[in-house]
């Protein structure tokens, strides 16, 4: 050790580590995968374990006898020890087995496909709105730091974050479709549209325009324009209090100092240089938004009666259908972490200091 240190010599401790490689960060990706979904198994599964619904009475029925609730019983595999329930779970869930929803008798996968593309639908129109007012709202914040819009804006998002959401809902719906009649009644279409456009892509509005039928298309957009904004009000206030943390932070910088002193314009510090420089971690922000918007539409879709997952999965916990609540809660659980997992991703790869 003395001679190693007399000679200028580090020890193997001491040498700086090298970065992973790509196919060992690439492993360690899919390992947070498996792990975080395997995770959500776990919870719900013992979520259908703990709740007070039986899943067998549920089935047959409170006046099945006891030989036929005993007989699903085994079939559901419940007479099982709870591990054995467990990987018995895991491998229905693997092959894309939900089980079968008791309020419509149809495989709750199935069911999910035919109701998640109207919450996709209201979540991305929501989160359009949420950037489109956002961001530019956040900047503005920054920019006038102290006086009355930052007041403004910070007030709104505060409103945003405390305001229930089904409440703004209903005074929506009192206020612009029953009092104004600015916007039409809860659903997706008027009641003589429905029905009239083949489920192409499931996106009513997109669906419409693919079959060329435009009266279609602007009644569904009509009914899309309150709930979306009822919901990305929410979006509006969470993104524009980061966009506004972000865009304080760079104006600080020293080279906004600079951009200034060289007589650059003050719109182009700001939405340039200022701006271009959050763009990468508000791509996190805006992912993680649109992840709480898929799963936290449940009750805007409820007071809309958006025929969404939100909406299939309150109707099946009112009937006790454990296997589509389940069901439900796991696709939107899925898309979370698959959300989550995409922006840090497109962090790593679009900011260069992720990557060492």
């Amino acid at each position: 050790m003395t001679d190693i240190l007399k000679s200028g010599g580090t020890t193997p401790a001491a040498r700086p580590r090298r970065p992973a490689g790509p196919l060992k960060r690439i492993a360690g990706f899919l390992l947070s995968i498996a792990l975080t979904f395997l995770g959500l198994l776990l919870v719900t599964f013992l979520i259908g374990r703990v709740v007070p619904i039986d899943p067998v009475l549920a089935a047959v029925g409170d006046r099945a006898n006891a030989e036929t609730y005993e007989r699903m019983r085994i079939e559901m595999g419940l007479n099982l020890p709870l591990w054995q329930q467990f990987i018995r779970y895991v491998g229905d869930v693997l092959q894309g087995d939900f089980g079968t929803s008791v309020l419509t008798s149809q495989p709750v996968l199935d069911d999910v496909r035919r109701a998640f593309p109207a919450t996709l639908e209201l979540a991305t129109a929501a989160i359009i709105i949420g950037v489109a007012v956002g961001v530019p709202a956040g900047v503005f914040a920054a920019v006038h730091r102290g006086r009355w819009p930052d007041h403004l804006v910070r007030v709104l998002g505060l409103v945003g974050y405390s305001v229930p959401v089904f409440w703004l809902g209903l005074v929506g719906l009192l206020l612009f479709y029953a009092k104004l009649d600015w916007a039409p009644g809860p659903g997706r279409l008027d009641v003589f549209y429905d029905g009239l456009v083949d489920p192409v892509t499931g996106v009513i509005t997109v669906d419409a325009l693919l079959a060329g039928e435009t009266e279609i298309f602007w009644n569904a957009l009509s009914h899309l324009i309150l709930p979306a904004s009822i919901l990305g009000y929410f979006s509006i206030a969470y993104i524009s209090r980061m966009t506004r943390s972000f865009m304080l932070d760079q104006l600080r910088q020293e080279y906004i100092t600079t951009a200034r002193v060289k007589g650059m314009s003050e719109t182009r510090v700001i939405w340039r240089h200022a701006l271009g420089n959050i763009a990468v971690p508000l791509i996190t922000v805006v992912a993680l938004s649109y992840a709480n918007l898929l799963e936290g539409s449940v009750l805007t879709e409820t007071v809309f009666a958006w025929p969404g997952l939100g909406l299939y999965i309150t109707n099946s916990l009112l009937n006790a259908d454990m296997n589509a609540v389940l069901g439900g809660t796991l696709v939107v659980g899925a898309v979370f972490i698959g959300l989550n997992m995409l922006s840090d991703l497109l962090y790593r790869l679009l900011d260069p200091r992720a990557k060492k």
